[in-house]
């Protein structure tokens, strides 16, 4: 079993330091915490609960997500991470803040996705994206969340990518003009014909207006280990 970090190695720097330096119980190495919290955490995760208490829910939903920004950049506990983001999704619904709710479940989804975990990452993507294709100033963004949605679809199969790009141009129409619509089906296509070649030309070819992150990257080179004989790259 590999050793469990002690208290010494929890680093205090950064947007925290000011609600560290205030005073707190006397953490040592040789006390283990309640389940290895780092006492940054304890310090954000006890002043959350009162502030729940006296109904005080955006505030929290910030302590949630200033929670998950130190499971992901600090403890790389994604599945943690994932959690808290969702305790802030919900707070901020209690109080009507959708947009914000939005920015932490649309969080949810994309580690969602690099967990595969699939079916929760779709569910999130066409809710945000639903909400959003009606609203004059964010509509633009839903082509991206339907995009992404797809893309879930199709590393599950196939058939469930065709369907759902159906189903999103069907609700949405501005996503059929759409280059990120346009790329799905030329990926479906060369998918179709185990055409590993056309599917990286499409993708090049996107990425030469449109850069792909990281996220975006992973999604497809999973899409594309799927073409027989491929060789795991989109070079």
């Amino acid at each position: 079993m590999p050793e469990q970090p002690t208290c010494s190695r929890w680093p205090r720097t950064g947007v925290l330091q000011e609600m560290l330096s205030a005073r707190q119980p006397d953490f040592t190495c040789s006390f283990r915490t309640n389940m290895m919290q780092p006492p940054v955490l304890l310090t954000l995760e006890m002043p959350s609960r009162r502030l729940i208490h006296r109904g005080r829910f955006t505030i929290a939903a910030k302590h949630h997500i200033t929670i998950s920004e130190v499971y992901e950049s600090e403890l790389v506990d994604i599945e943690k991470a994932i959690a808290h983001y969702e305790q802030a999704a919900d707070y901020y619904k209690g109080e009507e803040s959708n947009s914000s709710a939005n920015k932490c479940l649309l969080k949810v989804a994309s580690y969602s996705a690099q967990l595969e975990q699939y079916p929760k990452a779709i569910e999130i993507y066409e809710q945000v994206g639903t909400n959003t294709m009606d609203n004059p100033l964010l509509k633009y963004s839903a082509k991206e969340y339907f995009f992404k949605a797809s893309l879930c679809h199709f590393i599950v199969d196939e058939l469930n990518a065709k369907l759902a790009v159906e189903k999103y141009e069907e609700m949405f129409p501005a996503f059929s003009d759409s280059r990120e619509c346009k790329l799905l089906k030329k990926l479906l296509e060369a998918h179709e014909e185990q055409n590993a070649e056309a599917f990286t030309e499409a993708v090049k070819e996107f990425d030469s207006i449109s850069r792909l992150d990281q996220w975006l990257t992973t999604m497809l080179l999973r899409i594309k280990k799927t073409i027989q004989g491929d060789e795991g790259d989109l070079k």
